[in-house]
């Protein structure tokens, strides 16, 4: 009897290449999957029109529907996409911008206010520096992803179709920028946008040192009445992409990059986070979730503050939980 198909659609990652390639199964599945870029369409695919069986998923989003009472998701402890934030905050040089508290008054473009990004974003700027969400005015180029209620206090405002946030910043009519890849200003050596943070690498192992905070973008979501239909799935599946990590791993170790410098940022990162970087599971990453819920609360996307455990599959809660 063959084995029920389930696709699954996520980002082309080195850490998940083995589950597209068929070095990594899935128990009991037959997997088909799709690699779609940027991630962003696989979530308006799947909030929309629930698309796929699977799929990566923004954390922000997910937390924001489940706020909404729309349970038609359940996550896995799987974070295909984590990034620290303080390298991706740059500045107009002429903004008068030197330390994080000078964003006060400022205006500041981002892609949209709900992305995950931002969510850490305003968290990291609220807890590390006192500088809260509403002491600064936000220009957004996008509409939102999912529907939110912002707070009175809280100045967004979208630029002109016509208009681009890195020419905004350029030109000097943004201030600063918080996004999630460097502008392309400051990738053509502009000497106008420039990193709020210049020694951003120290600053943002200090800050996993202190906090142990990995900013978590993306998680996996499975379609609700799949799951129900056999519980099981959520823990292969999160098996499974276990699995295609540790293959990813082994082929840095390996050094097959073609980055130069690469094996030292491996022994860089796993003195300063361990053997596993990027760990899976809930109890491995609680103070990133537990943030991550805070944030959301703190910063009116959602009206109470969600328990990490009610996010993810019940069975999946105690995974990985021995490193």
């Amino acid at each position: 009897m063959p084995e029920p198909t389930i696709t699954l659609a996520f980002q082309d990652y080195d850490h998940t290449r083995a589950l597209v390639d068929g070095g990594v199964t899935v128990e009991g599945y037959d997997l088909k999957t799709a690699t779609i870029s940027p991630p962003s369409q696989i979530f308006l695919r799947m909030l929309n029109k629930e698309e796929f069986d699977a799929s990566e998923m923004s954390l922000s989003n997910y937390i924001i529907a489940l706020g909404h009472g729309d349970r038609r998701f359940v996550a896995i402890p799987v974070f295909p996409s984590r990034v620290f934030r303080h390298s991706y905050i740059w500045i107009n040089a002429n903004a008068g911008i030197r330390e994080p508290r000078d964003l006060i008054g400022k205006q500041v473009g981002i892609a949209d206010y709900s992305m995950t990004a931002l969510l850490f974003v305003r968290g990291m700027l609220k807890h590390e520096y006192n500088v809260l969400p509403e002491d600064i005015h936000w220009f957004r180029r996008r509409s939102e992803h999912v529907p939110i209620k912002a707070p009175a206090a809280l100045r967004i405002d979208n630029i002109e179709k016509d208009q681009t946030l890195d020419g905004l910043l350029e030109e000097g009519k943004l201030d600063a920028l918080a996004v999630t890849s460097p502008p392309q200003s400051f990738k053509n050596g502009s000497p106008l946008v420039k990193r709020l943070f210049p020694d951003a690498k120290q600053v943002e192992s200090e800050y996993y040192r202190r906090t142990k905070i990995f900013p978590i973008m993306h998680l996996v979501v499975l379609r609700r009445k799949l799951y129900e239909k056999n519980p099981l799935i959520a823990t292969v599946l999160t098996k499974a992409f276990q699995k295609a990590k540790q293959q990813a791993y082994k082929r840095l170790e390996e050094s097959l990059s073609p980055i130069p410098w690469m094996n030292l940022d491996l022994e860089y990162a796993q003195q300063a986070m361990g053997a596993d970087m990027y760990p899976y599971g809930v109890k491995l990453n609680l103070p990133t979730l537990e943030a991550a819920t805070l944030y959301s609360y703190e910063q009116g996307l959602t009206e109470r503050k969600f328990a990490v455990s009610e996010l993810f599959a019940p069975e999946t809660l105690d995974l990985f939980s021995d490193g």
